[in-house]
């Protein structure tokens, strides 16, 4: 018989034991990604209740029914977003004139650095390049009109999809701890009531997650509209709501608002403003990830800077943007509720 070594054996063990939970996180991935017409839109869902929470709490505080905090909750969180999608709206369609012309300006003057600064670029091969683009636009029209309706089909789903989370939404405002008792209900005896305190402890991590997030999107969100005042750049507000907006997503969406900016800048103002823009974008980022992310998330949340740059990356190659988005809070929960089963070993940190 042959003597197999002691870590030999934990090796084996341990090896097994981990194919098999990542079997299951596999096929639990693989039936979210089949259903996600309906997982995504709940997975949106509990994070605008979470961060709609407060509010609730504070109109039940007053005494307004439980049906009708969560009623008034979810149309004021409407009401803001409607009303921001309104004002960008009425802001461009009020520059729209003055926007192109500055664009047309900012392109001829980008074209002409092209031609006499360091790159020392021939016109007429600049002049080739754009030939080029608008040949291939002539011809890829059949592409781009299957690709714009695939565009429509897919604006469709993101319709359904939002009417499922405002759906959804309500009722887990206003219903949600109920449906968490009768959850934790189906479970052995034993573990009723740790699982139903792991699964509170959770969502208060998931609430101060949101809450932190509202607060360092609104100081990137401020930062590049100060940026873009003092720069006399088009559209600020918009700006401001979209970099509010895009902040959510950690990291890549103030990446994303802010290269949007840039951008701006340099067809509308110049390479000297593109190149202040990118000098604000960068000083807002610098202070979210050195000074605001560890002193707001790191009291939500407690996560490692360096798990949440590898949840990031997993999440958006598994998902996209929408993986991005749902990664943290899922790892903020993920960690308080397994802490929670154990609350002797890792006991409560309140937020403030």
């Amino acid at each position: 018989m042959v003597d197999v070594p002691d870590g030999l054996k934990v090796t084996a063990a341990w090896a097994w034991r981990l194919l098999v939970v990542a079997a299951a996180l596999a096929g639990f991935s693989w039936l979210l990604a089949e259903f996600s017409g309906v997982t995504v839109p709940l997975a949106i869902a509990l994070l605008l209740v979470a961060l709609l929470d407060p509010l609730v709490r504070r109109l039940r505080a007053l005494g307004t029914p439980p049906v009708l905090a969560s009623l008034m909750a979810l149309l004021a969180l409407v009401l803001v977003i409607v009303g921001i999608f309104v004002m960008i709206g009425t802001q461009v369609a009020s520059q729209s004139s003055s926007l192109a012309d500055q664009t047309l300006k900012g392109v001829e003057q980008l074209m002409g650095w092209l031609s006499s600064g360091p790159l020392h670029l021939d016109p007429a091969q600049i002049d080739g390049w754009i030939d080029q683009l608008t040949t291939w636009v002539s011809n890829s029209r059949a592409d781009i009109a299957s690709y714009l309706g695939r565009v429509g089909g897919q604006l469709g789903h993101f319709l359904a999809g939002t009417a499922i989370a405002l759906v959804a939404a309500f009722f887990f405002g206003y219903d949600g701890q109920r449906m968490w008792q009768s959850f934790t209900g189906w479970l052995p005896e034993e573990a009723r009531a740790k699982t139903y305190e792991a699964g509170r402890r959770g969502w208060e991590s998931l609430v101060s997650y949101m809450r932190a997030t509202v607060l360092v999107s609104l100081v990137d969100a401020l930062g590049v509209l100060l940026a873009a005042l003092v720069l006399g750049l088009p559209l600020p507000w918009a700006l401001f709501a979209l970099t509010w907006i895009a902040s959510f997503v950690p990291i890549l969406g103030a990446v994303t608002a802010g290269f949007v900016a840039v951008v701006l800048a340099l067809v509308t103002h110049g390479w000297v403003s593109a190149l202040l823009m990118l000098g604000a974008v960068v000083l807002v980022m610098e202070l979210e990830s050195h000074f605001l992310q560890p002193i707001l998330l790191g009291r939500a949340v407690s996560l490692h800077p360096l798990a949440v740059l590898i949840g990031l990356a997993i999440g958006a190659t598994l998902a996209g943007i929408v993986g991005a988005l749902l990664v943290i809070p899922t790892l903020a929960f993920s960690v308080a509720f397994v802490r929670g089963l154990d609350p002797q070993r890792f006991p409560e940190v309140r937020h403030h």
